[in-house]
């Protein structure tokens, strides 16, 4: 059954090519697709296009459907060409004339639309707490870590003292920079597009403020172009945040991964949070991390994607803003399992203790101890001189009683500096 069937049916392989994983991707999108018809049918109900009692009859039925997708429970079978098909089928084989009723004053386009904002409004807002998480998690291991130096590198050379507390509160801060981006796509997702109909709007006097009010969105996309020319710009602004989110964790995944290396030492986790080798029977591999730097790595490169997907198409709809449903609906699941991960597997890092006490590290300590001949009154350019030639000759000898006490150092990480910029979020 397809919405838009007349008369003869398309080819199979016509079938196939344009339907896709639809089917497998609106699977997804079902409940909310059942809570925007439920919405569409009490404002059938208040404009006179159908009764009070005939709209609770549509939302009784929507409402039972949209508890089973919510649970899974929903399929759609290989006779439908799409989740909308499939809910008016059932309309139509349980109230008769009614279900074909509820089609009334909308397209596809608008309906799929309206999922697309629901999905991604209750995606983002799950990625969100996970974030929030992650970012409480961060700062709980920081303020427990924060007196454990750890060599800062430049270059992948030692450079200056840095401590877990402050590569950990690090993270932190950067997840408070992906909420921002965060906060662009959910603004985008918060605006209700249902009337656009096919992209120009319907004769019939329909209430937009009313259904957008019922789907609690907090504003009304106005102009139906441009709720019509969303599509795609709504997944590329989530696939934005999406990937600024990734960034960061793939960058502390790898971070993780150099440092659980032998060469570091730095850090480890519990056996059972490792993996083996078929031939080596030493390895305890950091593959959690691994591929959550894959999984995250790939993420960042989505909003190119849906951009060359998206790019000079002229208004109106177009067949190919389908394949922006995929990536997207991917993105946030592989996203949302990399912050599960990680939720699950930090709270279980173990710390080496006296990590810079190696005299490798002696190196880490010439900063500080040029500072402090500059604080004790000589020229900073002698004093670097003087100290570079005692470097070379073999004559230095690092301080490692280090003193740092400006806020975002390692003596002040300002972590409640830090809390205060989450709390303005949250």
């Amino acid at each position: 059954m397809k919405l838009w069937q007349k008369g003869a049916a398309a080819h199979e392989k016509v079938d196939a090519f344009t339907v896709g994983k639809d089917r497998e991707y609106d699977l997804v999108l079902a409940q909310y697709d059942c809570e925007a018809s439920m919405a569409h049918a009490r404002m059938l109900g208040k404009i006179g296009l159908i009764s009070a009692n005939e709209a609770e009859q549509l939302c009784a039925v929507l409402s039972r459907l949209k508890i089973a997708a919510a649970a899974g429970d929903f399929t759609i079978e290989d006779e439908f060409e799409d989740m909308h098909s499939k809910i008016e089928h059932i309309l139509t084989a349980e109230l008769g004339d009614l279900g074909k009723k509820i089609h009334t004053a909308r397209s596809r386009n608008d309906q799929v639309l309206v999922a697309m904002h629901l999905y991604l409004k209750q995606a983002l807002k799950e990625v969100k707490a996970d974030v929030v998480s992650l970012f409480d998690l961060l700062l709980e291991l920081a303020e427990k870590h924060q007196k454990d130096l750890l060599p800062g590198y430049t270059h992948l050379q030692v450079a200056m003292p840095s401590s877990i507390g402050m590569w950990l509160s690090a993270y932190a801060e950067s997840l408070i920079d992906d909420l921002y981006f965060w906060e662009a796509a959910y603004k985008m997702a918060d605006q209700n597009p249902l009337g656009s109909a096919a992209g120009y709007g319907s004769s019939f006097p329909i209430d937009r403020e009313l259904t957008t009010k019922l789907l609690q969105f907090d504003q009304l996309k106005v102009n139906a172009v441009a709720a019509q020319m969303s599509r795609g710009k709504l997944e590329k602004s989530t696939a934005t945040a999406l990937s600024s989110i990734g960034s960061s964790l793939a960058k502390l995944s790898m971070d993780i991964c150099l440092y659980m290396g032998q060469d570091f030492d730095f850090i480890s986790f519990p056996a059972d949070l490792t993996t083996g080798s078929s031939i080596m029977p030493h390895k305890k591999n950091p593959d959690l991390y691994e591929l959550v730097r894959g999984k995250c790595n790939g993420l960042q490169g989505l909003p190119n994607q849906l951009a060359l997907l998206t790019t000079n198409l002229p208004s109106g709809y177009h067949r190919e803003l389908q394949l922006a449903k995929g990536p997207i609906i991917e993105a946030v699941q592989e996203l949302k399992a990399c912050l599960e991960i990680l939720l699950f597997s930090l709270p279980k890092l173990k710390v080496r203790k006296n990590i810079t006490d190696q005299k490798k590290y002696d190196y880490l300590f010439s900063v500080d101890t040029l500072n402090a001949e500059v604080l004790a009154g000589k020229p900073f350019r002698d004093a670097y001189r003087e100290l570079g030639e005692a470097i070379e000759a073999g004559n230095f000898t690092p301080n490692r009683a280090v003193e740092h006490t400006h806020l975002g150092s390692i003596g002040n990480l300002g972590l409640a500096e830090i809390r205060a910029k989450m709390e303005k979020l949250r």
